[in-house]
């Protein structure tokens, strides 16, 4: 059982990084993104296929995933921030769409379906059955680390900027703001933290392969950080670990109604977890964390 906890916390450690990096993307600058899991796909092979096939270090897999889809993000988002709110968010998950399936057949490079296995996981020959303990720790360090950079971000000029283009474009543009390179930057930075959550999940389950990328798990970090409170850092991370704590705890109903087959079973969670979630947004409509507003300053 504390296994069990331990993988739970682990998992919703690295959603909550996921959540923080479509928080900056989309709670911070309101660029709505439906293709945050192409980007933790990304990281998670650019790790794998340095650490395991160019027998790299780990620390930096972690830094290259963390670059390369960092620039990545930026390509996409130079051809992309033309479009409006709909029409960028169907672009973005197509181009999750197109990442997965270039895993999927590219099999010279990503072994396709088989997926790469024996991805390196530090310290795993010195630390043994505490390895689990010890990589939670680690993405909790991860966690904080990146809460912290991102609570700057938010209160620097740079963040205020970010609110200003969400809130109206056309009206920072007039205050003389560069939007474009704002947008840029701030989707870029937003691949990096996706870049860094798939990499951290490569490392831990030592395994990868384009099924885990579907676009069900960016729905699930979407409702996270709905659920938490767009806009905030704070309920990213608390959003994430709601929806972790949903969809395991709905894995437990098989002793409660034994006769349902497995596909009543899953079609059963996914409506428990919709709904579980419908009822947060009901009575928080903002979310359990709603982005603080400014203060208005007195003369």
């Amino acid at each position: 059982m504390i296994n069990y906890l331990i993988a739970m916390a682990t998992f919703g450690a690295i959603y909550a990084v996921l959540a923080l990096a479509l928080n900056v993307m989309w709670g911070m600058a309101g660029m709505v993104n439906l293709g945050i899991v192409g980007f933790y796909a990304f990281g998670a092979y650019i790790t794998a296929l340095l650490t395991l096939n160019a027998h790299a270090p780990i620390a930096l897999g972690f830094l290259a995933a963390m670059i390369g889809t960092a620039m990545m993000a930026a390509l996409v988002t130079l051809g992309l921030t033309r479009l409006r709110d709909d029409y960028l968010a169907i672009v973005t998950l197509g181009f999750a769409e197109v990442v997965r399936i270039a895993a999927e057949n590219e099999i010279w490079l990503t072994r396709g379906t088989d997926g790469i296995s024996g991805i390196p996981q530090p310290l795993k020959s010195t630390l043994g059955a505490d390895f689990n303990a010890a990589y939670l720790v680690f993405c909790l360090v991860v966690l904080a680390v990146v809460l912290w950079v991102l609570e700057r971000v938010r209160t620097s000029p740079f963040g205020r900027v970010l609110r200003a283009v969400r809130e109206d474009a056309q009206v920072a543009a007039f205050a003389g703001k560069d939007v474009l390179r704002f947008k840029v930057k701030a989707f870029a930075l937003g691949g990096a933290l996706a870049g860094l959550a798939g990499a951290l999940y490569a490392h831990y389950s030592s395994y990868i392969v384009p099924e885990i990328y579907v676009p069900l798990l960016t729905i699930y970090i979407s409702l996270a950080l709905t659920a938490g409170g767009i806009g905030n850092n704070w309920g990213a991370v608390i959003g994430a670990f709601v929806v972790v704590f949903f969809l395991e705890s709905t894995r437990f109903l098989v002793g409660v109604v034994p006769w349902l087959s497995a596909e009543q079973l899953a079609a059963l969670r996914e409506f428990l977890i919709g709904l579980g979630l419908l009822l947060v947004l009901f009575f928080r409509p903002r979310g359990l964390m709603p982005e603080p507003l400014p203060r208005l300053v007195k003369r």
